[in-house]
């Protein structure tokens, strides 16, 4: 029996191996450690994951790693996890923050590029950059608690440092800007919308609070736009974007 006699009937055996054979970067193994075995089990073969950051305790509420995995390299735990799942596939962990003198060496060489970096320095508007220049789209996931949202770059796009070009604080702009574009359910913009208002006033210097349920939902809306996008077929680009939540 093939590993993927289950996706029989949603991917075709064509689509099958068009994704299998679609080189996807993940730049940031916290959010993308989930969006990484998403990828994986629906038959995206050829990951390189390229971060140097070490678990965390706190990292376990939702990122895709275990108490073990706790003081070692993300990347490292992360392709062992996944040669566990599919000890075929392709996978390069590459033990470095992308920064501007390795960027481009980087991004060069893939077909789809997953954006998950900290936005604590400008590298993740100058991988946006780069990826444009190559003619890669790149996937912006965002972890909204109950819910998720993605976002599409594109050379065709308009671009993320449209809302704002100082990297600080960026993630609570793009939350700010996420819930005033109007397109949101009102069930979810009842209850986040305080928490963010909160988040916003308080005066902690940790990055937004977020849940398991967010990375996971993020790792399936990265999973389908990347299932569209190896296909060549049309996506939401920025400034729209996609949602999804599990408030009803």
């Amino acid at each position: 029996m093939d590993r993927y006699t289950k996706n029989a009937f949603y991917i075709s055996s064509e689509e099958q191996s068009v994704i299998k054979n679609t080189h996807v970067l993940l730049a940031g193994s916290g959010l993308g450690s989930n969006i990484a075995e998403c990828l994986l089990r629906l038959g995206f073969e050829k990951l390189t994951i390229v971060d140097a950051d070490t678990v965390d305790l706190t990292n376990l509420n939702r990122q895709n790693y275990v108490f073990h995995d706790i003081g070692n390299f993300k990347t490292a735990a992360l392709k062992k996890r996944l040669k566990m799942i599919n000890p075929d596939a392709q996978i390069l962990d590459i033990n470095e923050f992308i920064h501007e003198r390795n960027a481009e060496q980087v991004i060069k060489g893939h077909d789809l590029a997953i954006n998950a970096l900290d936005f604590q320095s400008p590298i993740p508007f100058v991988f946006d950059q780069l990826c444009v220049k190559y003619n890669i789209k790149v996937l912006h996931p965002y972890n909204f608690g109950w819910g998720s949202m993605v976002a599409v770059v594109t050379p065709e796009s308009r671009q993320l440092c449209d809302i704002s070009t100082d990297y600080r604080s960026f993630e609570t702009k793009m939350a700010s800007y996420v819930f005033q574009f109007g397109l949101l359910p009102d069930e979810f913009l009842i209850e986040v919308s305080p928490l963010l208002k909160r988040f916003l006033e308080s005066s902690t210097s940790m990055t937004p609070p977020q849940l398991s349920v967010g990375s996971w939902l993020a790792a399936a809306l990265c999973t389908r736009i990347a299932y569209v996008a190896s296909l060549n077929k049309p996506l939401k680009l920025f400034p729209d974007f996609y949602f999804i939540s599990t408030l009803m």
